[in-house]
């Protein structure tokens, strides 16, 4: 059941837990919209990235989560709380969709990551790669717009050091401009590969232009949670 209680909780408990360790730099909080249906849709490079990412919202994320971290029933009821559903990743997961489109057809914001899990190198969006099919379908069957989302430097924290005082590892959350949904009529597949194609080439364009504008430090690109944790 989701709870704004709930959510209001989490996320000062995510602050409280994360503020002294983490320094977070938003841009571009002004395209999130206040009110209304929307899809967020961000690259995928740390677990990190759900809670840091809803802190530097400005309404909450329903975030549609894999389906493992509801296997207890615990922390299934946290994660429900919180307005999180689950989704099966290993083939289409129909319930987990309905689910998506009856949260945005309340005008809520729901969290899709476009990648389909963690993603570094040529494997992620950020270098090249494709997304997983879905977030168009979403948008193309409820209208909702589309809010392009890249973070950065959530990965470090996979290393020990990082919560050690005074660390302060730096995060970049940036939102891009909403995109408008795929066109409803006419060739619906072709709508929907052509908006996919558009989402990817701006997470990309909005990479390129934070690590230009930005000056990130090579050691705040995205690499594996293996190499963060000096195994790899």
């Amino acid at each position: 059941m989701v709870s704004s209680l709930g959510y209001s909780s989490g996320s000062l408990l995510v602050r409280l837990v994360t503020g002294p360790f983490v320094r977070r730099r938003v841009l571009g909080a002004g395209n999130i919209p206040l009110k209304g249906p929307c899809i967020l849709a961000p690259n995928h490079i740390s677990h990190f990235d759900p809670p840091l990412i809803g802190l530097s919202m400005r309404r909450p994320v329903d975030w549609m989560a894999m389906r493992e971290l509801f296997a207890n029933p615990a922390s299934a009821a946290i994660f429900r709380w919180v307005g999180a559903f689950p989704v099966g990743r290993e083939s289409f997961d129909m319930p987990a969709v309905r689910t998506a489109i009856t949260r945005l057809k309340q005008g809520r914001l729901v969290g899709v990551f476009p990648e389909g899990g963690l993603r570094t190198g040529p494997q992620s969006v950020l270098e090249g790669a494709p997304l997983k099919p879905g977030v168009a379908a979403l948008s193309q069957m409820t209208g909702a717009p589309v809010l392009p989302c890249v973070i950065l430097g959530s990965d470090a924290l996979y290393d020990p050091r990082q919560w050690l005082p005074f660390r302060r590892t730096r995060v970049w959350v940036v939102f891009g401009a909403l995109l408008a949904p795929p066109a409803p009529g006419g060739d619906k597949a072709a709508a929907r590969v052509e908006f996919e194609n558009l989402l990817g080439r701006t997470l990309r364009n909005l990479y390129e232009s934070t690590l230009r504008d930005e000056h990130v430090p090579a050691g705040c690109l995205p690499q594996t949670p293996q190499r963060r944790k000096g195994k790899d």
